[in-house]
């Protein structure tokens, strides 16, 4: 390892999902160091030489490849399969003096990077380059809180009190979010909020189904907010339901969303797509398509690398208290964050440790 680098400069390579990115951007800005985003694009014609683990710019078209150039950066975040070989090229392109850190469930084995930043539902194996968060890096601070607060503050205040913020997420691994489900969180939030006289704040995410959407825009029955999410919209509220909410409900297929609904610690109540959890309730009527179906396949007899398990998040945030199942009681309790982003940043900053 070389010596000490005073103000590392380091390289975002842009994700190609939402809640990668987000989890990149809180590591760069939580390091404190100056960072660059390098949005890029892909081919398609890229991805075999992307599932063999190759390296180089192959997957990327040249308008993007072309923006990858010297001065190299001595760190490199990245997050996805596709990524994966680009981050590889920038670490040979500097004479392997770049640090990769990879964000989520590496494709290729962790001992290829410097650090791998994962929570446990990717059930990876130990390596020293393995840093098993309890959840997901996330970009809720309050500079970021209070500025989205101040924005939609007035509205929001007419808005009566408690105020439930919803985030409402979409169909992930073998959980499907169809009609079923939205009808049921519709009823169990509206009743939620009629028990305490108050409000729901209503957020819609990239993956939510158009018809999900719907049930909810024409089921909720109490005063509310809804927000359909548009990519880069500089109103996006989501902020600002966190830092006003009283209360939180988070669908539990987004690791991310719990994560950030976790940071704020408020009451937060996990909404499962597929049981009722109050108590005495019926078995509930699932939504399935031919994606989770045949993720429940590749979960139960594929190999372990390919699947990802979301109950061993729910499993261990409940069992500390930072949440509970919609239609279960709430202790009311705030809880202290998970200091996820601490941790990954003191990890970041011993691979530029003097040796």
């Amino acid at each position: 390892m070389t010596g000490k680098v005073a103000q590392p400069r380091v390289w975002v390579i842009s994700a190609y999902r939402a809640g990668e990115q987000s989890q990149m951007l809180a590591l760069a800005e939580a390091l404190g160091w100056p960072f660059e985003l390098k949005p890029v694009r892909y081919r398609e014609i890229g991805r075999p030489f992307e599932l063999f683990r190759g390296t180089g710019l192959f997957g990327l078209t040249r308008e993007s490849a072309e923006t990858l150039a010297p001065p190299w950066p001595d760190l490199v975040i990245g997050a996805g399969m596709r990524n994966e070989p680009v981050c590889r090229w920038v670490r040979e392109a500097s004479g392997g003096r770049t640090r990769l850190v990879h964000v989520g469930r590496p494709w290729s084995d962790p001992p290829a990077f410097d650090l791998v930043v994962a929570t446990p539902q990717y059930r990876l194996a130990d390596f020293p380059q393995v840093l098993q968060n309890a959840l997901t890096m996330h970009r809720v601070t309050p500079e970021h809180i209070a500025r989205s607060v101040a924005r939609h503050r007035q509205r929001l205040e007419q808005l009566p009190s408690p105020r439930i913020a919803l985030m409402a997420g979409g169909s992930s691994g073998p959980h499907a979010f169809g009609t079923h489900a939205a009808t049921r969180l519709a009823r169990e939030a509206s009743e939620l909020a009629e028990q305490v006289g108050g409000s729901l704040m209503i957020s819609t995410s990239s993956r939510t189904p158009a018809q999900v959407k719907d049930v909810l825009r024409t089921h909720i029955k109490v005063p509310h907010e809804f927000y359909e999410w548009r990519p880069e919209d500089p109103e996006n509220p989501y902020f600002a339901y966190l830092g006003v909410a009283d209360r939180i409900i988070a669908t539990f297929d987004s690791i991310s969303m719990l994560s950030e609904a976790s940071a704020t610690g408020k009451p937060l109540y996990l909404f499962d797509l597929d049981r009722d959890h109050a108590p005495g309730a019926a078995e509930a009527r699932r939504d399935h398509t031919l994606e989770t179906l045949g993720y429940r396949l590749l979960l139960r007899f594929g190999p372990r690398r390919l699947g990802r398990d979301i109950s061993l998040v729910h499993d261990r945030i409940i069992a500390e208290g930072r949440a509970v199942w919609l239609g279960q009681p709430h202790h009311g309790r705030s809880v202290e964050p998970s200091p996820d982003v601490e941790r990954a940043v003191e990890r970041v900053r011993q691979l530029f440790a003097q040796t």
